[in-house]
């Protein structure tokens, strides 16, 4: 039976609560998804929350992501009527980026204000997504200091705070939120695979053998040559392949060792870029 991926620790559901109580103080949300699973990281719990508050729907991570997949993303989201933002948050430009694509998306709250004679007003926001999708990084670029913990898995946010950017922005940060149940359990290989839930929770060779079979139809030739593997591996099922990979990386019968690496490779953009939810 494959594994029941499941992550919402107390915290999260404190977040939600002050997110609530808070939404009234701000003129949009910025919704974060990862441009690697732009679909799979949009939380449908923050989603009713925002309602129709204006929203800057930000795709982060966009350098980790298959490109033409990124674009069809955000050409969809459009669609849907969102204002979009693609982001590689390590982009020195990005505090005027994301100022600009803000000022956007609340433009016409901004005419209705000079409308009464109210100008120059600095654009409150409230940050939200899932753990892990690069909202400290954001936030330490936007307020051009370090200001926010970072790091490379979950849960490194546990608190809601009120941070002041030079760009006349006025940010509300708060703890990456996933939702209490993942009614496909694909959407939850897809956030282990990213680094959204804690490594703890889920079997690493479980998720190994997703992501080989997510390679398989997707570009089979960079696991090949990445590993060193026989080119016709792949006419081997996925077991086997996983098999062949922990042999060449000379960890002779450890697969789970063999599954980290491959999580290791596949996060640091050592498979290439890649994105796991296509249109």
């Amino acid at each position: 039976m494959a594994q029941i991926i499941q992550w919402f620790p107390g915290h999260m559901a404190k977040a939600f609560r002050l997110m609530r109580e808070n939404l009234k103080l701000v003129d949009v949300a910025f919704e974060l998804v990862d441009a690697r699973i732009p679909d799979s990281s949009r939380n449908p719990e923050v989603d009713k929350l925002i309602g129709g508050k204006p929203r800057l729907l930000i795709m982060t991570k966009a350098d980790l992501a298959d490109p033409e997949q990124t674009r069809q993303w955000k050409a969809k989201f459009e669609s849907d009527g969102h204002t979009v933002l693609v982001l590689d948050t390590r982009d020195p430009r990005t505090p005027q980026l994301v100022t600009k694509a803000a000022r956007r998306a609340v433009e016409a709250k901004t005419a209705a204000q000079l409308a009464r004679g109210i100008q120059d007003q600095p654009i409150r926001a409230m940050i939200t997504g899932i753990p892990n999708v690069g909202k400290s990084t954001l936030l330490n670029h936007l307020v051009m200091k370090n200001v926010a913990p970072t790091a490379d898995r979950p849960g490194v946010t546990k608190k809601v705070a009120w941070l002041k950017t030079p760009t006349k922005l006025e940010l509300l940060d708060s703890p990456g939120v996933l939702w209490p149940k993942f009614e496909d359990q694909a959407i939850g290989m897809k956030l282990a695979l990213t680094g959204a839930v804690k490594d703890t929770i889920f079997s690493k060779d479980e998720a190994a053998l997703f992501l080989i079979s997510f390679f398989r139809d997707y570009r089979p030739e960079a696991i090949v040559a990445r590993y060193h593997l026989e080119e016709n591996a792949f006419e081997q099922d996925n077991v086997q392949i996983l098999l062949a990979i922990t042999n060449k990386l000379g960890f002779k019968d450890d697969y789970d060792k063999a599954s980290e690496r491959l999580l290791n490779d596949l996060r640091k953009g050592k498979l290439g870029a890649f994105t796991l939810d296509e249109l």
